[in-house]
């Protein structure tokens, strides 16, 4: 008998990325097994439920298996062939084009594409389509953060430095983020920090599983961690904790960022925040007594309107105090979604060509088009963000092509998100599964999933890793890449996508390199080598035996001179990526949120997952084993909350906004502040918590307010 084929590859969910090995018949039949991969140093094995039960989305019981094609008589999706469907979606986009301009047509993508998908879609919306209107859904993930590190440092990765750092240093304070249901592999880096005599400080309004691991929680109420930053940084300056020769050397703007601290003083911080002020003092000197100490941001403090503000806040507070640009200390944010970092760095966002490099840029614009063989001019400008552009279909733009994303469940205002996707002229949607969204498409394209295709994803720590290819997908089944093929093919563009990862890999380190996320020295042969390479790593000329000329050496390892460039685990140490290696200071003041309480709507709704979900549940609502853990939406509040409003534990509530109402049954705990509400946002439905979330922008990264808005409640 045949031994059984293992494949060592990478969980298909959170941005951690964990290692995990597949192991199926020789013959390719059969289940598929999840196998624990000790190796890999992220979670060295560990995998939440969620990991363990991805194989089960590979079964055509629940996966798209044939394209399917809206039906003009009936107004039904029915099979059709690969042929008649690529058409379909051929002929909307070209007379899309046609009748109302390139920037009529749409591209929409996600944060769990792999980087080469994400880089054909990018090349596809600018060349193929000539249009700018393309962005994604990991604009809903990290980039208020992403903007603040820009602010700040001069370079966006998540982590500046690799998660093995977190249990060495002295301190942490995380803000906004529970790992223990979010990444719950990611929780033993906490435990391993307390257990080397370190401290953990959680803030979040909610006692969460996380929460309850933490030497001190602080509860602020939704939307003011602005203030609580600020009011932490005030108490530095005012105990004499700032580290001088740090901010006289490595920094600039400290005066003016010390102005706006100086107006946060700890009882105005108290009445904004609901943090009492003797537990403001013990957080501020529980980090500053340490020798080392980090803060970590997720998705509490960046889903704000006045989120990159909010994070700069925090940055200020690490820099002030000396907390960055030295080993073991530092500040960094926990991306969430699978490839949100790469999907970003190589062109979905709508301001970004390959490599981090700005589409307004003319030297990125030039450099990115000699790659891809056209004019630097023919290449269109920046186009609208994420929650823009949904709300733009069905006006300025006729038609979208949607991959990767489930904007019916995780936008922000949701019911009005799905109306405009009803409101276009055609909707072509590549999915692995029927999800809301491509319920409402006019073309549903089937395509492979993270076990049958090849590609890279780049982790939270911007460590660039491989996931292989493990079994053949069903027939019927097609990759993305072969799909952006086919479309282009149709469209008039022969060459310039091709079907094989790697090939499109390699094109990719060409566009990036020299750019701020420069992959030009990594190669699937050193991913597989090394367990991922951190980016930045450019390719490193070396000496030709023959004549002395420099060669090409980085990408392989390989050669006879200079060694290949080591990769970057450690951002920051010597300079930052700022013109004169200083890290910039950011004059914040603390504002309101987009939405404030008032008689009407006197409670602040505040949004999250819970660990057997993922994002809008496309897939994971799909696990029996899953949906068992958590098989519907809920309200989670106060036992004062509930008695006001004459709610038991276990009956619907209705929870209504300025924008809707959703209804879910009632969880009460005292685990959450009485002024506040918790609700997941997996499901659709009436229990559809992003049916009431707010979409008001913040004015720099452009992300939704998905963490506070105001709400009623009432008996269902």
């Amino acid at each position: 008998m045949s031994e059984a084929v293992t494949t060592p590859t990478h969980c298909p969910y959170c941005a951690l990325q964990c290692g995990m090995s597949l192991r199926r018949s020789p013959e390719g039949t059969g289940s598929v097994e999840v196998v624990d991969r000790t190796d890999f140093p992220v979670n060295r094995g560990a995998l939440c439920g969620k990991g363990r039960t991805a194989p089960a989305v590979l079964s055509s019981r629940v996966r798209l298996t044939e394209p399917l094609v809206r039906c003009p008589d009936t107004g039904a999706l029915k099979s059709a062939t690969w042929e008649e469907a690529l058409a379909a979606v051929a002929d909307g986009l070209r007379r899309t084009r046609a009748d109302h301009g390139p920037n009529a047509v749409g591209v929409f993508g996600g944060g769990g594409l792999t980087n080469e998908k994400a880089y054909a879609l990018g090349k596809f919306a600018r060349l193929v389509l000539a249009t700018s209107q393309i962005d994604y859904n990991g604009r809903f993930c990290m980039s208020s953060a992403a903007a603040a590190h820009q602010r700040a440092f001069g370079l966006d990765r998540g982590l500046p430095f690799p998660l093995e750092d977190i249990p060495r240093t002295g301190c942490v304070i995380l803000v906004g983020s529970n790992l223990a249901e979010t990444m719950p592999p990611a929780l033993r880096y906490l435990t391993e920090l307390k257990e080397n005599g370190g401290r953990l400080i959680v803030v979040d309004p909610r006692r969460t599983r996380t929460a309850e691991q933490a030497d001190l929680h602080l509860a602020p109420r939704p939307g003011t961690d602005l203030a609580l930053a600020l009011g932490l940084l005030h108490l530095v300056v005012a105990e004499g904790r700032v580290d001088d020769e740090f901010v006289r050397t490595r920094t600039q703007g400290w005066e003016a960022a010390r102005a706006g601290a100086m107006a946060h003083w700890p009882e105005l911080v108290e009445r904004i925040t609901g943090v009492p002020v003797p537990l403001l003092r013990e957080a501020m000197r529980m980090f500053c007594d340490a020798e080392n100490a980090m803060v970590l941001t997720a998705r509490g403090p960046e889903q704000q309107s006045k989120g990159t503000d909010t994070v700069g806040a925090w940055i200020n507070l690490c820099l002030a105090t000396g907390r960055a640009g030295r080993p073991l200390s530092g500040y960094g944010c926990l991306t969430g979604q699978g490839n949100g970092q790469g999907g970003r760095e190589h062109g979905q966002k709508a301001d970004q060509l390959p490599g981090y490099r700005k589409l307004d840029d003319p030297a990125a614009r030039a450099h990115v088009a000699r790659v891809w063989d056209v004019p630097p001019e023919s290449l269109p400008g920046p186009g609208r963000s994420a929650y823009e552009l949904l709300d733009a279909l069905g006006g300025d733009v006729r038609t979208l092509l949607l991959m990767g994303s489930n904007p019916v469940v995780s936008a922000p205002h949701a019911g009005h998100v799905e109306q405009r996707l009803r409101s276009l002229d055609f909707l072509a949607v590549a999915d692995v599964v029927l999800s809301e969204t491509a319920e409402l498409a006019d073309v549903v394209l089937p395509v492979t999933q993270w076990a049958e295709e090849t590609g890279t994803t780049t982790n939270l720590e911007g460590r660039v890793l491989l996931r292989r290819r493990a079994l053949t997908p069903p027939p019927g089944v097609r990759s993305d890449l072969e799909v952006l093929h086919a479309l282009a093919a149709l469209l008039g563009w022969e060459k310039g996508f091709p079907t094989d990862p790697e090939e499109v890999f390699d094109e990719l380190r060409r566009a990036s390199a020299g750019g701020p996320a420069d992959y030009s020295g990594i190669s699937y042969r050193r991913i597989q080598e090394e367990d991922g390479v951190f980016w930045p790593c450019p390719e490193v000329p070396r000496t030709s035996p023959s004549d002395g000329a420099p060669e090409a050496d980085g990408a392989s390892g390989a050669g006879t001179g200079g060694r290949p460039h080591p990769g970057t685990p450690r951002l920051f140490l010597d300079r930052f990526a700022t013109p004169d290696g200083r890290a910039r200071f950011v004059s914040v003041v603390h504002r309101a949120s987009g939405e404030e309480t008032d008689d009407e709507y006197p409670v602040v709704l505040t949004t999250g997952r819970v660990v057997a979900q993922y994002q809008s549940g496309a897939q994971t609502r799909r696990v029996e084993e899953l949906n068992s853990a958590a098989p519907g939406p809920f309200v989670e509040l106060h036992p004062r909350l509930a008695e006001r409003i004459g709610v038991a534990d276990g009956e619907r509530v209705a929870v209504v906004s300025r924008r809707g109402r959703a209804v879910a049954p009632a969880r009460i705990t005292t685990a959450i502040r009485p002024d506040t509400v918790f609700m997941p946002f997996h499901w659709p439905g009436e229990g559809r918590a992003n049916t009431l979330t707010n979409p008001a922008l913040d004015p720099v990264s452009r992300m939704p307010e998905f963490k506070t808005c105001a709400v009623r409640l009432e008996p269902a």
